[in-house]
């Protein structure tokens, strides 16, 4: 009877825990979020939607700024989650490689830009601390990482565009390399 009590009680643990950490984020990273949100969307009312677009267009033609620019900025400036947001005005053939390409970034620029991915800068603490240890200095290795994940970031999103392309031709599905533009 004392091990069916303990497993309840754990099991009932797990959503007190799951709660407590929910309403963390409602106080937290929620708000962040929405008013990013806010902010990106007045940013694109004030520059226009079509302008937005010819930017995805002209940014989504050459791989370069589809996998460095375009990542780069949108982390920078909108920080983890939203920084996704911005692949709404690529086509969607490039979707699928923006992801890709934004997802390594969030990570690989902790060190140098900590805004960018706050909730995962433990990570980074933890291999500054290391670093520290040994007497060495951490933004070193923070510039070296960020780098390195330029780079590797460009050709996950390079490469995806490959893997994007085989997939669409084995399953016959068509995906546009034009920017949709909808009509208000």
């Amino acid at each position: 009877m004392k091990w069916i009590s303990e497993f309840a009680k754990a099991f009932m643990g797990l959503f007190q825990s799951g709660a407590k950490t929910f309403i963390g984020w409602m106080s937290s990273i929620v708000p962040v979020v929405l008013l990013l949100l806010v902010l990106m969307n007045s940013i694109i009312a004030f520059v226009g939607e079509e302008r937005m677009n010819r930017f995805a267009r002209l940014a989504s033609r050459n791989v370069l700024t589809r996998y460095l620019l375009l990542p780069f900025l949108s982390a920078f400036m909108l920080g983890n989650p939203m920084a996704f947001s911005m692949a709404r005005f690529l086509p969607e053939f490039y979707k699928p490689s923006y992801y890709a390409a934004q997802a390594q970034f969030c990570h690989t620029s902790n060190g140098v830009f900590p805004h960018i991915n706050p909730a995962e800068l433990f990570v980074w603490m933890g291999i500054a601390q290391g670093i520290d240890k040994l007497g060495l200095n951490n933004m070193d290795l923070a510039i070296r990482y960020m780098l390195v994940g330029i780079v590797m970031n460009f050709i996950g999103g390079w490469v995806t565009d490959f893997t994007t392309a085989y997939v669409c031709r084995t399953t016959g599905v068509q995906l546009s390399k034009e920017v949709s533009v909808e009509e208000n």
